[in-house]
C-alpha cells in the first residue's frame, strides 16, 4: 500500500516542484525538502521537533524551553514546511540545533533525512500524519510522539475514508497527547489503541499573559500617528469577503465614532493591494504600513485627513498591533474559513469578536463564548452592534477581558503535562 501511496506522492512532488519553477519562488528550504542536508551535521542523537507552520512554531516555543531545561546538552532539530515558520523555528534555535524544513513524505527521501539526523526522539506538533515518515521511524525504533493533536472534522471524514490504509499508520505513533476528549474518541474511532492516548488540553493556552511596554506601544502609536484619545479597531486575519463588512462596518461607525481609527490584517499579505482598493472604493485612504516604517512616509497619503485606513503588509508583526488596539475582530470566521487563533489578543487583555466559523478553533471559541469572555456575530449588522456597544461601554470590556483571563488561567498546564508524558521515552 505504501508503494502506492509513494507513486502518488511522487506525483504531488512533481506538481510542487513545477510549481516553484513557475512561480520562481525558490529558496533554499526546497532541497532541504527533497533530502539535501549539510554534510557536516553532527547533531549527536538529537529530539527532532516538528511543527508544520507559524502557528505550531509559536505553540511548541514553551516545550522547547522545557526540554532544554531538563536536558540541557541534547540538541534539537526544528523543522517547518513554511517560510514563516521556519524564521520562527529559527529564533527559537540555539548554537548547536538545527533547523530546517521537512521533507517530503517519499520512502528514499524519508528514510535519507532520518539517517542523517538520527534522532533519538520525533515530537510531531498538532495532527500532521505522513505514513512514510511514521512507518520509517517505527521499523527503526524511534519513539514518535504528536502533543497538542487535534483532529479536526475535516480530517476525521477524510481518514474515515481511508481508514484500512491510515488506521495501521496511526498505530505505528507512539504517543498522542490530545488536546481534548473529543479529539481522543476520535483517535479511538480511528483505531488508535487506547493506551497511546492521553488527554492533556490545548498549549496555546500557555501562552504569555503580556504586560505590554507602554513606552513602546506609544511609539508605535506615534509612527502611525495616532492620537492618545483615538480608538483603534482591528480587523487581524481577514480573508476575501470579510474585509468589504469590516470596511461597511467601520463607515458606518465613523458617523459617531469619529476618532476610531481601523488597522485592516489580510490573513495572506500578498492580497495587501486588493484589500487596498477596496478601502478606496469605499472612499478612504489606504495607508500600507510596511510603506511607514520601510520608505519613512507613507507617500500620498494626507495625514490631516481622517480618512486613513491602515493596511498591515507585513508578516510577524500581528501581536504588536493588537498590543495597540482597542478591539479586535479575528478573521476567518465570518465566512467558512474556520477561524484563527483568537488566544492571541486575549492574552494581551484585549476585547475579542468572532463570527460563527470557528471550526477549527470550535472547543476554544465554544469556551470563550459559553464563558462570556468575547463576542460571536453571525453577521455585518451583529458586528457593527458589537463593535458600538463595545466604544460606548467600558463596564463590558472589563468584563470581557477578565472572564478571559480566567479562563486562560484556568486551562494552563499542557505543555508540562506533555512533557511528562514525552520524556518517559528520552
Amino acid at each position: 500500500m505504501l508503494l502506492i501511496y509513494d507513486l502518488i506522492f511522487l506525483f504531488v512532488a512533481f506538481l510542487y516542484l513545477l510549481r516553484y519553477l513557475i512561480k520562481r519562488k525558490f529558496h533554499k528550504g526546497i532541497f532541504a525538502r527533497f533530502g539535501f542536508l549539510p554534510n557536516n551535521l553532527l547533531l549527536d542523537n538529537p529530539i527532532w521537533l516538528h511543527a508544520v507552520s507559524v502557528g505550531e512554531a509559536v505553540v511548541v516555543k514553551g516545550f522547547i524551553d522545557a526540554l532544554r531545561r531538563d536536558y540541557p546538552g541534547k540538541k534539537i532539530v526544528i523543522t517547518t514546511v513554511t517560510a514563516t515558520g521556519n524564521k520562527i523555528a529559527k529564533s527559537l534555535a540555539r548554537p548547536g540545533d538545527f533547523v530546517t524544513y521537512f521533507p517530503l513524505d517519499l520512502s528514499f527521501i524519508v528514510r535519507r533525512v532520518i539517517k542523517k539526523i538520527n534522532p533519538c526522539l520525533v515530537v510531531v506538533a498538532e495532527t500532521e500524519v505522513w505514513p512514510n515518515f511514521i512507518t520509517i521511524l517505527n521499523k527503526k525504533n524511534i519513539p514518535i510522539a504528536i502533543i497538542n493533536a487535534r483532529i479536526s472534522d475535516k480530517s476525521f471524514k477524510g481518514y474515515k475514508k481511508v481508514l484500512f490504509f491510515i488506521k495501521p499508520v496511526l498505530n505505528r505513533v507512539t504517543l498522542f497527547c490530545a488536546q481534548t476528549k473529543s479529539d481522543a474518541l476520535k483517535l479511538k474511532e480511528l483505531g488508535v489503541d487506547a493506551d497511546k492516548i492521553k488527554v492533556t488540553g490545548n498549549m496555546k493556552f500557555d501562552g504569555s499573559l503580556k504586560e505590554n511596554n507602554q513606552k513602546e506601544l506609544d511609539l508605535l502609536r506615534k509612527n502611525l500617528k495616532v492620537k492618545e484619545t483615538d480608538k483603534i479597531f482591528i480587523a487581524g486575519s481577514t480573508h476575501a469577503g470579510e474585509e468589504e463588512i469590516v470596511l461597511d462596518v467601520y463607515k458606518s461607525l465613523k458617523i459617531k465614532f469619529n476618532d476610531l481609527k481601523l488597522i485592516l490584517v489580510p490573513r495572506h499579505p500578498e492580497r495587501s493591494q486588493e484589500v487596498g482598493r477596496l478601502v478606496e472604493m469605499r472612499g478612504f485612504q489606504a495607508a500600507y504600513i510596511s510603506h511607514l516604517f520601510g520608505a519613512g512616509d507613507l507617500g500620498s497619503v494626507a495625514y490631516n485627513q481622517p480618512e486613513i485606513v491602515y493596511i498591515l503588509d507585513t508578516v510577524g508583526q500581528l501581536m504588536d498591533y493588537y498590543a495597540i488596539s482597542d478591539i479586535v475582530f479575528v478573521g476567518g470566521s465570518l465566512i467558512p474559513k474556520g477561524g484563527h487563533n483568537i488566544l492571541e489578543p486575549a492574552f494581551l487583555g484585549k476585547p475579542v469578536i468572532i463570527g460563527p466559523n470557528m471550526f477549527n478553533f470550535r472547543d476554544i471559541a465554544e469556551l470563550f463564548v459559553r464563558r462570556q469572555a468575547c463576542i460571536m456575530v453571525n453577521n455585518m449588522d451583529e458586528l457593527q452592534n458589537a463593535v458600538n456597544s463595545l466604544l460606548g461601554d467600558s463596564a463590558k470590556i472589563f468584563k470581557l477581558t477578565e472572564n478571559a483571563k480566567a479562563l486562560i488561567g484556568e486551562n494552563r498546564g499542557a505543555t508540562v503535562r506533555n512533557l511528562g508524558y514525552v520524556k518517559s521515552y528520552l
